[in-house]
């Protein structure tokens, strides 16, 4: 792209300019190397600057070639921390040993080198840090798509191993903290002694080098190159960021997840506590208003006629006392779900919600649901349940669709109605209200998501969706994209 801002005789004049400059260039180089030396660039950085000059451009057979090295060193000499103010600097000094081997001549075309070369120099240095912007942006990235913990790692590794051209990474949880070389950022030549150290050994022995680097005690960081690369100055600083990025990522992960544990555990409890309460409902309470009614009626039917329609009363009160009870069990502890399953009882339910609401429900139930587990059963059953209720109560709907489809990858539960509706985002805002927040919970600790649009006077629609199956982890805290 540089040459393009050259003309056909500017290029002319700078190849004509290489060939006066070629018989020199070695002397040339030695004088730079040892001004260089003087002003303590170090042997890396010196190599790079002596890419760039004229005399490197004198031993190129074409001007493209040249530019191409200038872009190669251009990104190492940003890596160095070497910036293109500083170089413009150094390549005057080179400019003053020109001066005594060309004197006046080629002006224009030493001015024009050296603006293509600078040109270049400043587009490499712009990508190396528009890399490292995009390396952390995919960081920030990775962690607000990530799933779970693994997930995380394997999108880290990827970034990462993309960011420094590695062939292959892994990023290791560790149970205990690195010890030895491994507590410390650690370069590791192929075929050496400490290749030993590289973690995985399927990369051992198939790359000339590695990098090693530790995240805390947490976790830890490795990389193969298919050619000896050890890290220049300001990938080592970049690494460093990144890897306390990934690490605050990393503990946060942690302690989401845990909280997840934690949020399922108690909701199990009180799952348990539900049925506990709902089976002593059931078998106490339950019982005892039942031999109450049948007390009533036999006393109703042999008292005499002025006390028998008040033990009427009271015979209707302990029916009705009961068929509460009975309602209060069945939402307590849905047991319709061990007896019959799920299908059943989402039919169950809606028969349940046909007896005590006018509103036309349609119920349509695709795919099989046996391979469910209790608790994505009961997170189904829930919501549906949650949500019926919530139409009874509050929608005045006329017609209600409830629909379950199963398949192998996805579970999508939709209630809809065409009732009063509510704003669903103000709704949102108030904890419990509607049940939403409890519903959006046990969607979450299955890796699912709730959904809900509603308006004013457009009814609400409820939607869950939840994987079909747990996600097999096939990587034991490590991931190597190649």
């Amino acid at each position: 792209m540089t040459g393009q801002l050259l003309t056909p005789a500017a290029r002319r004049h700078i190849a004509a300019m290489s060939r006066a400059i070629a018989p020199a260039a070695n002397g040339l180089d030695r004088h730079f190397r040892t001004l260089l030396r003087g002003r303590r660039y170090d042997a890396a950085q010196i190599r790079a600057l002596l890419g760039i000059t004229p005399a490197a451009a004198a031993r190129l057979r074409t001007f493209a070639s040249f530019l191409e090295q200038v872009q190669y060193n251009g990104r190492r000499l940003a890596r160095l921390n070497v910036p293109p103010g500083e170089v413009d600097e150094v390549m005057g000094s080179f400019g003053a040993l020109l001066d005594a081997l060309l004197g006046n001549r080629f002006q224009p075309a030493r001015e024009q080198l050296h603006l293509a070369t600078m040109l270049t120099l400043n587009d490499a240095f712009y990508q190396v840090r528009e890399g490292e912007s995009q390396a952390f942006f995919g960081l920030y990235r990775a962690e607000a798509e990530a799933v779970d913990l693994d997930d995380l790692l394997r999108r880290f590794v990827r970034i990462l191993t993309h960011t420094f051209h590695a062939r292959a990474g892994r990023l290791l949880l560790l149970d205990q903290p690195p010890s030895g070389k491994l507590a410390r950022p650690l370069y590791i030549e192929g075929g050496r002694a400490d290749e030993r150290l590289v973690a995985d050994p399927a990369l051992r022995g198939r790359y000339a080098s590695y990098w090693s680097y530790p995240l805390r005690s947490r976790a830890l960081l490795q990389f193969a190159f298919p050619v000896r690369y050890p890290w220049l100055p300001r990938e080592l600083a970049l690494l460093v960021a990144l890897a306390q990025r990934c690490f605050e990522a990393i503990e946060r992960a942690r302690m989401q997840g845990e909280i997840r544990r934690l949020e399922a555990q108690a909701r199990h409890a009180e799952e348990e506590e539900r049925r506990r309460i709902g089976r002593e409902l059931h078998d106490e309470a339950g019982q005892s208003m039942l031999t109450l009614r049948l007390q009533l009626e036999m006393i109703e039917r042999d008292a005499p006629p002025p006390l028998r329609p008040q033990l009427a009363d009271a015979r209707s009160t302990a029916e009705r006392t009961v068929v509460e009870l009975r309602r209060i069990v069945a939402a307590l502890s849905p047991g319709v779900l061990d007896r019959l399953g799920l299908a059943s009882a989402l039919r169950h339910l809606g028969t349940r919600f046909r007896h005590l609401h006018p509103a036309h429900l349609r119920l349509r139930i695709s795919g099989s649901c046996h391979p469910f587990s209790r608790q994505t059963q009961e997170v189904i059953y829930r919501v549906a349940q949650e949500s019926l209720q919530n139409i009874a109560k509050h929608s005045q709907a006329t017609h209600v669709n409830l629909s379950l489809r199963a398949a192998d990858k996805s579970i999508r539960l939709s209630v809809a109605d065409n009732g009063a509706g509510f704003c669903a985002e103000t709704a949102a805002g108030k904890p419990g209200s509607f049940g939403l927040a409890g519903m959006r919970e046990r969607a979450a600790l299955l890796g699912g998501k709730l959904a809900i649009r509603s308006a004013p006077g457009k009814g609400v629609t409820v939607v869950l969706e939840l994987p079909g199956a747990p996600v097999a982890d096939n990587v034991e805290n490590s991931c190597t994209p190649n």
